[in-house]
């Protein structure tokens, strides 16, 4: 049985760019789950925690009380008498890497005086609050740590005072405790058993245990999606978020084992069949050992299912002309992982325009920046890498512009901001220029 589409440029380029193109995956039309959200996201605006209770209770089948909803801090401690000294370290490893790479994103404050007693500036503030959402992983039994580190780390850098998770509770009542740790080491400030778009409305709106937020950041289920996209305007948010995936530019150089696996860490996402796992290659001996190679490891992942249904739907082996045809397509993709598994690959970064994370050479396999390198793993997808950036520093910072002239600046600029005002219809505006330049 096929495991995965064969292509070549040279017959198939319409068929190659609609699987590229994943730009509508989020904008398709679904009325009935956008009132499904809106009633979920009013109820808890009316209701606050209750209708958080009786959510949880409907969709996560856990019963909470009001002081159930805030995990305490007795439970945090017990949580790292839970895990191992293993994962503490590389938790840590991990840590210690992401906040090296977001310190040197901070922002600092800067001021100018002109000639003419100008002065122009920016400060950089923290926001007062984020929420953060962290899906629950599969019933709350694959803890998706990375998140939390990877959402609240360059918060903490940017120095927001009041870090805030929510995730839907186990079915015990309790939060994975390798969540709670992760959690605590990022120097989150309050977490809530709440899931959902339920979650997001009482980051949005508050209720009466959680105190709304700023911005929320965080991925999440269709739900999830929908919610952020209504609360947009009454909260910031970082991205819409879309399934997962990886494209992969390799030449003949390229071990096929590798490229295999690399597109199995992406096609074993959920939802199950939606991650994109996408090889372009110069090399047709490369497609057929890659084939062979994706049926070899598929035969003992546990994700198997999921990552076959993945490529099936939206994964490619697609054989181009030259390398320059390979880049060309992956501008037009705009993926959120490129890996230039290529002899090379220092010199074509220059002609990469559009992708969420660049991974260069055989060593650099796409996991790394999931959890370990520094960057950070969210990252945009859909296509939107055409204009958006990884999740960063400045995501939780604002700016203050700040202008002082004296009357000296005022005489220098100020017949001209007459000018355009008038331009534009506004006298009022050019008056309060004029009123202080005939003192």
């Amino acid at each position: 049985m096929e495991t995965i589409r064969i292509f070549d440029t040279k017959r198939d380029l319409e068929a190659i760019k609609q699987l590229l193109d994943r730009r509508n995956l989020l904008s398709a039309g679904n009325d009935e789950l956008l009132e499904k959200v809106r009633a979920i996201l009013r109820r808890v605006r009316q209701a606050g925690d209750q209708a958080l209770l009786d959510y949880t209770l409907e969709f996560d089948q856990v019963q909470l009380s009001n002081s159930d909803l805030k995990v305490k801090q007795e439970e945090i401690e017990a949580a790292y008498c839970l895990v191992d000294q293993e994962f503490l370290s590389a938790l840590r490893i991990a840590k210690a890497n992401i906040l090296a790479f977001h310190q040197r994103q901070k922002r600092e404050t800067w001021l100018t005086f002109g000639e003419q007693g100008v002065l122009l500036g920016q400060r950089y503030l923290p926001l007062g609050a984020a929420g953060l959402y962290v899906p629950g992983g599969t019933g709350g039994q694959t803890p998706l740590v990375s998140s939390v580190l990877m959402n609240a780390l360059p918060a903490k850098v940017a120095g927001v005072p009041r870090l805030v998770v929510c995730t839907p509770p186990r079915s015990d009542r309790t939060i994975n405790p390798f969540l709670l740790v992760a959690a605590a080491e990022a120097g989150v400030t309050e977490l809530y058993k709440v899931g959902g778009a339920q979650a997001i409305a009482a980051l949005a709106y508050g209720t009466e245990t959680i105190a709304p937020v700023d911005k929320i950041v965080g991925p999440g289920n269709l739900y999830v999606t929908m919610a952020k996209r209504l609360v947009y305007g009454e909260v910031g948010l970082d991205m819409l978020a879309g399934p997962s995936e990886i494209l992969i530019i390799a030449d003949g150089s390229a071990d096929p084992a590798l490229v295999a696996a690399d597109l199995l860490s992406q096609a074993e996402h959920g939802p199950v069949d939606e991650a994109g796992a996408i090889l372009l290659t110069t090399s047709a001996p490369l497609i057929e050992a890659v084939r062979s190679e994706l049926e070899k490891q598929l035969a003992d992942l546990p994700r198997a299912a999921i990552a076959w249904a993945s490529l099936q739907r939206s994964g490619g082996l697609i054989l181009v002309r030259d390398l320059d045809e390979a880049v060309e397509l992956a501008n037009f993709a705009a993926p959120e992982h490129l890996e230039l598994l290529i002899d090379s690959p220092y010199e074509w970064l220059g002609k990469i325009k559009n992708a969420g994370a660049v991974f260069l050479g055989p060593y650099s396999p796409e996991p790394l920046g999931d959890y370990v390198a520094g960057t950070n793993h969210v990252l945009p997808t859909n296509g939107t890498a055409r204009f958006a950036s990884a999740l960063s520093v400045d995501d939780f910072m604002k700016t203050i512009s700040l202008v002082g002239y004296n009357q000296a600046g005022l005489k220098e600029h100020g017949a001209a901001a007459v000018t355009l005002a008038r331009v534009e219809g506004l006298e009022a505006h050019a008056r309060a220029v004029e009123i202080r330049n005939n003192e």
